[in-house]
């Protein structure tokens, strides 16, 4: 790989941005692709596919033996709020392969005795998305109940177009959150995209279902999201 690519894929990777690199098998000549570069046709369509699984693939386009290797940033889980969801979440994350953060600035709930292994920060949103912002490689699930805490980072979330965004509460609840929303200044489209209620509809009735639901929605949404290609 030339060293302009090397220097290219390593600050991509630090930014936690997707890249592909493409290898000629005739040839051993390597490509470098972003996530969001123009590609189009089949090597496009291609390189879409390998993005969404995250695996490598050895592909033949238009008579060309192409290696494609994928290099995506490790995807994660926001959670705001330390409630009995987020237990059973905590637990469930690490098998799919998700890292997992709660953050509640309320200390009677976010307690290390609670969230025993969990990575917890019992401090505002707003300030903890200061020092670790949000991107398009987070879902971002809000289960407090409490506006002034599950606002401004559902806000944030549209904003950075996060992958998923999901908000617990009932249809009246999430009509009065899109009334909030809209003043923050988010798009009737952004807001739009809030998983209210959150998760799939399996039925579910307790804290560990209802994990269950959120974490197979946002898988659903991880390997079934958009992306530029240039088709």
């Amino acid at each position: 790989m030339r060293l302009e690519d090397l220097t290219r894929l390593n600050r991509a990777r630090a930014e936690r941005r997707a890249a592909v690199v493409l290898t000629d098998l005739a040839s051993a000549q390597m490509s470098l692709v972003l996530e969001g570069d123009a590609v189009e046709g089949p090597r496009g369509e291609a390189i879409a596919q390998a993005l969404r699984t995250g695996k490598a693939a050895h592909v033949e386009i238009e008579g060309q033996s192409l290696f494609i290797n994928v290099y995506l940033p490790p995807p994660r889980i926001v959670v705001i709020g330390a409630v009995h969801i987020s237990q059973a979440l905590a637990r469930l994350a690490p098998v799919a392969g998700y890292d997992l953060t709660i953050i509640d600035p309320r200390t009677a709930f976010a307690t290390d005795e609670r969230f025993e292994g969990v990575t917890l920060v019992a401090d505002w949103p707003e300030d903890v998305l200061k020092e670790t912002p949000l991107d398009s490689y987070t879902a971002l699930a809000a289960v407090t109940h409490d506006p002034k805490i599950d606002d401004f980072p559902l806000s944030a979330a549209l904003s950075a177009g996060c992958f998923y965004v999901g908000a617990l509460g009932s249809r009246k609840t999430h009509a009065k959150r899109v009334e909030r929303l809209t003043d923050m200044g988010n798009t009737a489209e952004e807001i739009a995209r809030i998983a209210a209620p959150i998760g799939l509809d399996i039925g579910a009735a307790t804290p560990a279902e209802i994990a269950l639901a959120t974490l197979a929605q946002i898988v659903q949404a991880f390997r079934c999201r958009d992306l530029v290609t240039g088709r």
